[in-house]
């Protein structure tokens, strides 16, 4: 069971790709997205099955790797970008926003982003990408709010 957990977490080989594999994560969640386009209801949906399928895997992964937060664990970026997704229209320019700005907070993790790593295993290592992915959603159903 551990090594599927592994397979999970890492999103097959994208967890080990040289460069970036956290970017390219999150990009296997917006292929996702634009492949189902998913109803706000099934969208929510399908976080209530991966984000809990998350913590475990990226736990037993987490073991497995013998490495705290390992970069070959992506489930976390890929639940974050369909985190920052939610409620928000399916259109190119918000896929991108969400993209680019889930992006620079799950890098840059200001407060209190990184401290979510302190929970530790894998409830910390998807909770920080959570974290800011509802950042990024929140700017941008406010952006919503004033544009349209």
């Amino acid at each position: 069971m551990d090594i599927i957990f592994k397979y999970i977490s890492t999103l097959g080989f994208i967890g080990y790709l040289p460069l970036a594999p956290g970017t390219f994560g999150s990009l296997v969640g917006l292929l996702v997205l634009f492949l189902l386009k998913p109803p706000p209801l099934l969208h929510l949906a399908i976080l209530s099955v991966v984000i809990p399928i998350g913590i475990v895997s990226s736990h037993s992964a987490e073991r497995l790797l013998s490495e705290k937060d390992s970069r070959h664990i992506v489930i976390d970026e890929f639940c974050g970008y369909l985190l920052s997704m939610l409620f928000l229209p399916l259109s190119i320019g918000y896929a991108a926003a969400a993209f680019f700005l889930f992006r620079i907070l799950d890098i840059l993790k200001p407060f209190p982003i990184r401290r979510m790593e302190l929970i530790g295993g894998g409830k910390g290592i998807m909770a920080d990408d959570a974290v800011a992915a509802l950042y990024t959603n929140f700017v941008l159903q406010a952006w919503k709010l004033v544009h349209h």
